[in-house]
């Protein structure tokens, strides 16, 4: 997709190494736990289901941050200030991203996804509902360094990562330390973060999330071993194969898996792999945290705790992180 010539849309391409679907696979089905990296859910269908497990009953996160970011929108952007570059971390939610931006009317809104195609589609179509906002979306890979483009056509106060959805889960604790560490030299001195944290809770509504009655997230699951087969010249049966997700009480996190239901043999690009009968492939975690822990990771990350906004149930949580002591 080309970037198309709009008044108050610009994209800064930064090239990132989008990395191979081949190498990655091998790679991952030759570890003694064999694993898939969670970012190879998301081609067309598995983006349509996880839109669809947004939905369902048992998937509070979605629904619960909605509603929360629509409850405390004003507060969050009574602390922020004005005149603000608002940062988010991904290509835009279609609901969450507009709560935040009517509330705050940034100087500038800086989309930043590792995908060009999918950032310059739902960036342009923020940019084109809102043609007084000036929008600035750069193609990077924001879980490793990377460098701003330089911004200086654009007049604002400071700068605000936003990183919504509970994403920030999908790290272990290494790689959730080195991505907030990486935030502290984007927002600078008088910089802040609002960061989306998924809480720790009953058991029962963890386990209900992420096994849902109607399969909708097997099917998200199993999706990744289709995408194989046809792009990497897999012959996988899908069928001994099946949807394995857990919460892990000790590390305080779901583990998705693929368990092979038998004894087996697959074959990827010519590349043979064996599977035991009860082996799986770790496909993806999402970890909880209660409000001090995650406070606590902040802090060992370099950024100051400022405040956090939550749902009547503790469901969820939006954390107001600063740049040491900065962001007041």
């Amino acid at each position: 997709m080309n970037a198309p010539d709009t008044a108050n849309f610009l994209l800064h391409d930064l090239s990132p190494n989008l990395g191979s679907f081949l190498d990655d696979v091998l790679e991952g089905f030759s570890q003694p736990q064999k694993r898939l990296p969670a970012k190879y859910f998301y081609d067309e269908r598995g983006s349509e289901l996880f839109e669809a497990i947004c939905e369902l009953p048992e998937y509070y996160p979605t629904r619960t941050e909605i509603s929360l970011m629509r409850a405390h929108a004003a507060d969050i952007a009574a602390v922020i200030g004005s005149k603000a570059l608002l940062i988010e971390y991904g290509s835009g939610s279609s609901t969450k991203t507009p709560i935040l931006l009517d509330a705050l009317q940034p100087a500038c809104y800086v989309p930043i996804d590792i995908s060009r195609e999918q950032l310059i589609q739902s960036s342009l179509a923020l940019a084109q509902a809102r043609p007084e906002l000036l929008v600035r979306a750069v193609c990077a890979d924001y879980t490793r360094p990377f460098t701003l483009p330089a911004l200086d056509d654009i007049d604002f106060r400071r700068k605000l990562v936003y990183f919504p959805g509970s994403t920030i889960g999908n790290f272990n604790p290494a790689e959730t330390n080195a991505f907030l560490r990486q935030i502290v030299p984007v927002i600078e001195d008088n910089g802040a973060a609002l960061i989306g944290v998924d809480l720790k809770k009953d058991y029962a509504v963890l386990h209900a999330a992420y096994n849902d009655a109607a399969g909708v997230t097997a099917e998200f699951n199993l999706n990744v071993l289709r995408r194989i087969n046809r792009e990497l010249d897999g012959n996988i049966a899908i069928d001994h194969f099946r949807h394995h997700a857990f919460y892990d009480v000790n590390l305080g996190r779901i583990e998705m898996h693929l368990l092979s239901l038998r004894s087996q043999a697959v074959t990827i690009a010519g590349n043979q792999f064996v599977f035991r009968e009860g082996e799986t492939i770790h496909t993806e975690i999402s970890c909880k945290y209660t409000i001090e822990e995650f406070q606590r990771v902040a802090r060992d990350a370099g950024l100051t705790p400022l405040g956090v906004w939550t749902d009547a149930a503790n469901l969820f949580s939006v954390h107001y992180l600063a740049a040491r002591d900065g962001g007041k």
